[in-house]
C-alpha cells in the first residue's frame, strides 16, 4: 500500500497550477498552426510513413507570446515542485512514491468520477 504524504498546501497549489498551465499549453498548441513560422504545405512518401501538412499561415505575435508566457510559467511552476522545502523530509527511497501521489493529489481530493465504481 502506498504511504499517504501531508503536503503542504503551497506546493499543492502549485501543483494543480502546473497541471492547469500544462493542460492550457497543451489545448493552445493543438489548436495553432503546425509551423510557427509561414511555410508551403508538403508531401513526403518516400520514408516508412508517409508525412503530409498542409501550408502554414504561422503564428501571430500575439500567439507566440501566449506560447512562451504559458512556457515560462510551466518552467517557473515546475523548478517551485522540484524544488520546494517539502522534499528535504521525505527518504530519499520515497521521493519517487511522493512525487508521484503529488502529482495525483487533486484526483484524490476529487473523489471518484460519475462513471467510476468507488473503491
Amino acid at each position: 500500500m502506498a504511504a499517504t504524504y501531508d503536503f503542504p498546501s503551497d506546493l499543492l497549489a502549485g501543483q494543480e497550477e502546473l497541471h492547469q498551465v500544462r493542460a492550457e499549453l497543451l489545448a493552445l498548441l493543438k489548436r495553432l498552426p503546425w509551423s510557427v513560422e509561414p511555410l508551403d504545405g508538403f508531401s513526403d512518401d518516400a520514408g516508412w510513413r508517409k508525412v503530409e501538412r498542409p501550408a502554414s499561415p504561422g503564428w501571430s505575435a500575439d500567439e507566440q507570446a501566449e506560447v512562451e508566457k504559458l512556457r515560462e510559467r510551466e518552467r517557473e511552476l515546475a523548478v517551485f515542485v522540484t524544488c520546494h522545502r517539502f522534499w528535504a523530509e521525505v527518504a530519499t527511497a520515497e521521493k519517487v512514491d511522493a512525487r508521484m501521489s503529488l502529482k495525483h493529489a487533486h484526483e484524490a481530493e476529487e473523489g471518484p468520477r460519475g462513471d467510476e465504481e468507488p473503491v
